[in-house]
């Protein structure tokens, strides 16, 4: 990596108080100079299969306000996705909704290696340090991954401004699902616009629930967070909704 690329991790407020742990898996488009953009206009770079278009802000206030830690990756999902496992097709994937990557064609496993040794493997053990020590210390934790989808999607608009993806972790999922709903204005997706798969996700089942940490989901529609003072917005809204959640869930 040259001197101009981000780090593949970058952790904030790493002593924040909050019982919740923050994820932006998909925060970056950045793909460094000697990929060639892999093969792509720089138009492309714009869209949802580079990243998560507001998420990052969204995740960055909600910290804020929390006083949460928060984990974000560094480099665009097109290299390597940091929310799938190495076996998934949409690890790097080589076509994204309706748009083949040429960068991503007929690569070779040594390349595939590279990629998770450099963008992949940084965060994943990242992430897997700061949870270890967090559990080995006795500290209360949460896990949250903060997302974007996109209005429309292949076609049909999809009807929810927000959603919550969640595998085993039911309590903290229905308890962020009631705290969003007290909105009567929201239409709140329940495991939509996706659904978290052993095969196909690792925050969730493998970072999380694979240690017996909580995990879920946030999902928010672009169009609402794609500018950085609605995402601002969006963060303080969902870390009220975390907040409450968070309340729900102590013993007693």
């Amino acid at each position: 990596m040259s001197d101009a690329d981000p780090p593949a991790i970058t952790v904030v407020n790493q002593g924040g108080s909050s019982p919740v742990v923050l994820l932006c898996e998909h925060a970056s488009n950045h793909i460094p100079a000697r990929y060639g953009r892999l093969g792509l206009p720089p138009a492309e770079l714009e869209r949802h299969i580079a990243w998560d278009i507001g998420a990052a802000e969204m995740a960055r206030e909600a910290s804020r306000r929390l006083d949460a830690v928060l984990v974000l990756a560094g480099f665009s999902r097109l290299l390597i996705d940091c929310n799938r496992p190495l076996s998934a097709p949409s690890s790097i994937p080589a076509r994204s909704e309706d748009t083949d990557i040429p960068g991503n064609i007929g690569i070779s496993p040594a390349e595939r290696a590279a990629r998770d040794r450099q963008f992949f493997a940084p965060f994943r053990d990242g992430v897997a340090a700061l949870l270890d020590a967090r559990l080995a210390a006795g500290r209360p934790t949460l896990l949250i991954g903060m997302h974007s989808f996109t209005p429309v999607y292949h076609g049909v608009a999809r009807p929810w401004q927000v959603g919550v993806l969640y595998g085993h972790s039911t309590g903290l999922a229905h308890a962020l699902l009631a705290a969003l709903r007290r909105d009567t204005t929201l239409t709140v997706g329940d495991n939509e616009p996706y659904r978290v798969t052993t095969t196909g996700d690792f925050t969730v089942p493998w970072q999380g629930e694979a240690r017996g940490i909580a995990t879920a989901l946030f999902e928010v529609r672009q169009d609402l967070i794609a500018v950085a003072a609605a995402a601002q917005d969006w963060g303080a809204r969902l870390a009220a909704v975390m907040a409450a959640a968070v309340e729900r869930q102590r013993p007693g």
